[in-house]
């Protein structure tokens, strides 16, 4: 069984893993070179910690995935660097993850969620499709068609 929590500072090395390993498989399916998230140092993880909201999903006392969130605005908020450790990925994990962040969202007056993902990245989309996000609008912003995906909470 596993837990969904806010992230702390002693969670740092295990952020920096998963989300290195989460950004590896996203260039692979996304059919990129690189990702700025893949140079990410352990102290850009501290400040996000401190910073933003983090969230840590984890098992025992491993953590298997996380999110990070930062509001942008008083009613809209942007969902970064999600990812879950690829030998926990379909157990719900995920969902799950984002079950107590939309719940976090609500509570804290957030009217709509942003997030960006390679448009050829389907079962990405498809994901979040099922979560209820929607495209929005793309770019070639970053070299590559990213999908702006967004979801409403009125």
């Amino acid at each position: 069984m596993f837990s969904v929590r806010k992230a702390t500072l002693d969670d740092t090395d295990s952020v920096v893993k998963i989300t290195q390993q989460a950004f590896r498989k996203y260039i692979e399916i996304a059919g990129l070179k690189d990702t700025a998230a893949l140079h990410e140092t352990r102290e850009q993880v501290e400040n996000d910690i401190l910073d933003k909201l983090v969230y840590v999903a984890y098992i025992d006392d491993e953590v298997v995935g996380s999110l990070r969130v930062e509001q942008i605005n008083d009613d809209t908020a942007y969902l970064s660097r999600f990812g879950v450790s690829m030998e926990y990925q379909n157990l719900g994990i995920g969902k799950s993850m984002m079950g107590v962040f939309d719940n976090e969202m609500k509570k804290m007056g957030i009217k709509r969620v942003v997030l960006h993902t390679a448009a050829k990245a389907s079962s990405l989309v498809r994901f979040y499709y099922g979560r209820g996000f929607y495209i929005h609008s793309t770019s070639f912003c970053k070299g590559y068609i990213r999908a702006l995906l967004c979801k409403d909470y009125a």
